[in-house]
């Protein structure tokens, strides 16, 4: 992070985060009606690949593109496409809202995983974080209610755990010297490219996009990248503290997209669920900060 935080700049970065991952749910819908997840990941990653690559050109930055750690790669898209493709299957099955604020949980998979796999230590701070996230996580989700657990709501939750592992391989890859931003995304949309290819022709019928289709693969691919390049900026210019509020504020507004154009009902357990659950990541948050400051106090 740079040594004098920039809120402001970090908070119109986080803007751009909020509505590139909305753009990305209503492309995903789009696409849904016509594709299966994995064509929709194929050629996602096929526009990814170009994009990420023009950029690496244009800006004299393809050297940065290194065949480095990539067990680290391999690792983290493995985790991502399960989690974007389980993410994708829920879009059509749960209401916008619910899908996001059950998305919201996989911050506090990661502090979970960083405690099995990386050999972190559990506070009474943290552990109390996840006894709220997981509160929340059933205040949204209402296993025990009259519908109980749907596939729609499996998946939801299940793709947190992706999102998680995706972020703990990201997190080793950051750790490793020579990789950089720009050659994380191009592994991500290359690899996944292959992923997407071998489980999308694996029944022998694969659907190319139609012409109609085509925008909407360029929408999700773009506010894809766009959405995690913003939130790398954000994060470099001010603390997690300072920008995972304003992340928040992606459900209200998806919650009055799905309201305005797929007729979806606010539900005020999904509000309150996902308020939980972020109290819960901003307490964790907050008892990192203090702890990496108290060695220079």
């Amino acid at each position: 992070m740079t040594q004098h935080a920039q809120p402001l700049k970090a908070a119109a970065w986080m803007m751009g985060a909020v509505i590139g991952f909305s753009s990305l749910a209503v492309a995903g819908r789009q696409l849904a009606k016509g594709l299966d997840t994995f064509e929709i990941m194929t050629f996602r990653s096929i526009v990814g690949v170009i994009v990420v690559l023009g950029v690496a050109l244009l800006s004299g930055r393809l050297s940065h593109i290194r065949a480095k750690a990539l067990h680290l790669h391999f690792g983290r898209n493995m985790f991502h496409f399960a989690g974007q493709n389980l993410w994708l299957f829920a879009l059509t099955l749960v209401p916008l809202a619910q899908l996001f604020a059950l998305e919201f949980s996989y911050p506090i998979l990661v502090a979970i995983g960083a405690i099995l796999f990386l050999g972190e230590k559990v506070s009474r701070v943290r552990a109390l974080s996840f006894a709220i996230g997981f509160a929340g996580i059933l205040i949204v989700a209402r296993p025990f209610g009259a519908g109980g657990l749907s596939i729609g709501l499996i998946s939801a939750i299940a793709c947190a755990f992706g999102f998680a592992g995706s972020a703990l391989f990201t997190k080793k890859l950051t750790q490793t010297s020579n990789v950089t931003l720009l050659s994380i995304l191009f592994w991500l949309s290359f690899m996944q490219m292959f992923m997407g290819l071998i489980c999308a022709g694996f029944d022998g019928d694969m659907i190319v996009p139609t012409l109609q289709q085509w925008p909407w693969i360029c929408v999700l691919s773009l506010a894809g990248l766009g959405a995690h390049l913003c939130l790398t900026q954000a994060l470099s210019l001010a603390p997690a503290s300072v920008v995972t509020p304003i992340d928040f504020l992606r459900l209200p507004l998806i919650a009055i997209v799905g309201m305005l154009f797929y007729g979806e009902e606010l539900d005020l357990y999904v509000l309150i669920g996902a308020l939980v659950i972020f109290s819960a990541n901003y307490l964790n948050i907050m008892s990192e900060s203090r702890k990496n400051r108290a060695p220079h106090s």
